[in-house]
């Protein structure tokens, strides 16, 4: 048998650093009753709603109250709304302990942004997600020309971002600034997702299955109206409410 060097065989893998923004779970209470309950409330008519997207569980506020965490049973319970937990950051050392054991790592203070506007409930929602596409401070206007597909995702980072194209079911595009779809708008758009409250979101064929704008939210669970369903519309926060208008072109 032949022998191969060491300095000529092939890599088996790399290693190398991965950018990533991802969800954050803030949890208010470590009652798992309580919040399983609120999960159905808020999921439980949209199971896959996340889509297995990793999750961060963050403990601040619950750091300073002596009270211990069931992490299986918490991690059991946001599987099942296919979130991915992979990491905690927060809490006091004995909870720490506990979520290292039960196979989390360990996020940094700055790994995920908290959204400014959120309604004060026990699960507050970080509608961010993994970075497929960035753009530099300049230009401020990302722009994509290709429809795309259930699964992908595209952020303008620090721009507008504007679409000519289907953004289809299961597809995410998600923008600091506002969003412009001139196409169906059907999969999930998330804009002024670093706190910008004046960003909107428009579209000529408004169909989407999620909107977000800093942080508020509506989800198919609430129809839109007859007069913007399919049509061309706008949606824009008024105070902690989102508003959607119709456009008349």
């Amino acid at each position: 048998m032949a022998a191969v060097s060491a300095g000529t065989a092939p890599a088996i893998f790399d290693l190398k650093s991965a950018s990533l923004t991802l969800i954050a779970l803030v949890l208010k209470s470590a009652d798992l009753a309580v919040l399983a309950r609120e999960l159905d409330r808020r999921f439980g008519a949209t199971p896959h709603f996340f889509g297995h997207d990793p999750v961060v569980i963050d403990l601040v506020q619950l750091s300073a109250a002596e009270v211990s965490i069931d992490f299986e049973a918490l991690l059991a319970l946001l599987r099942r709304y296919k979130m991915v937990p992979v990491a905690v950051r927060g809490g006091n050392p004995i909870q720490m302990v506990a979520a290292f054991a039960a196979g989390l790592g360990e996020a940094p203070e700055t790994a995920v942004a908290h959204a400014p506007h959120s309604a004060p409930t026990l699960v507050q929602e970080v509608v961010v997600r993994e970075v497929v596409r960035e753009v530099p401070a300049q230009p401020s206007t990302l722009v994509i020309d290709k429809p795309l597909r259930s699964g992908q995702r595209v952020y303008a980072k620090g721009a507008d971002l504007v679409v000519l194209a289907l953004v289809s079911y299961g597809a995410e595009v998600i923008a600091d600034g506002s969003i412009h779809v001139y196409a169906p708008l059907r999969g999930k758009a998330i804009a002024g997702a670093a706190g910008n409250v004046s960003a909107r979101i428009f579209a000529t064929c408004m169909e989407p299955e999620l909107i977000s704008i800093a942080g508020i939210y509506r989800t198919t669970e609430t129809p839109l109206p007859k007069e913007v369903l399919g049509k061309p519309a706008n949606f824009r926060l008024d105070g902690e409410r989102l508003l959607v208008e119709a456009i008349k072109l």
